[in-house]
């Protein structure tokens, strides 16, 4: 098959394939994932706590905290990139242990699933806890319980905590 029937184009490297996320969007993202979560916990469809993947889950979590008024905040620190490239899945910090129990009434919140390597680590440590993510790619989608948009899995998404504003040159060039 030529890449014009595969539509894939050969010179392209895969995250050249890009969804550039601004925090206004983000922002809209993780109220509308509170939202989509709101009562659904199950202490009377409250949350016990939320507990942010870091570093990508970290904003989603503040806003998802702040829109269903979830004092009780925690972490879990994974390692499972290396420059852009996926690595092994390795946990440096975990959540507060009288805390979390088997999961049970914690909302786990992260900005992306893509392989699904990350959570499927944290779910075996947390079996009753509800994942949650912004964002979804088909490979990783069965370990996410709640999420708001799903992108194809080639693509790669540009998150606004890592990109730099920067000056553009004109296409037209200068005067």
């Amino acid at each position: 098959m030529t890449a014009k029937e595969t539509g894939k184009d050969p010179g392209r490297l895969p995250h050249e394939k890009g969804f550039h996320i601004s925090w206004d969007q983000i922002h809209r993202d993780s109220r509308a994932l509170a939202w989509r979560l709101d009562g659904e916990g199950p202490d009377d469809g409250g949350w016990r706590a939320v507990v942010a993947i870091t570093r990508g889950g970290m904003a989603p979590a503040m806003i998802v905290s702040r829109e269903l008024d979830i004092r009780t905040v925690d972490t879990i620190s994974i390692k499972s990139y290396d420059h852009q490239a996926q690595s092994e899945t390795k946990v440096l910090k975990s959540p507060d242990t009288d805390l979390m129990g088997d999961g049970t009434g914690i909302l786990i919140v992260d900005d992306l699933v893509d392989s699904g390597k990350t959570l499927e680590v944290v779910r075996s440590m947390y079996p009753k806890a509800h994942f949650a993510t912004v964002y979804a790619k088909p490979k990783g989608r069965p370990m996410v319980d709640t999420f708001i948009t799903e992108v194809s899995q080639d693509t790669w998404i540009f998150f606004p905590w890592d990109m730099a504003l920067q000056y553009v040159e004109p296409y037209r060039g200068t005067d």
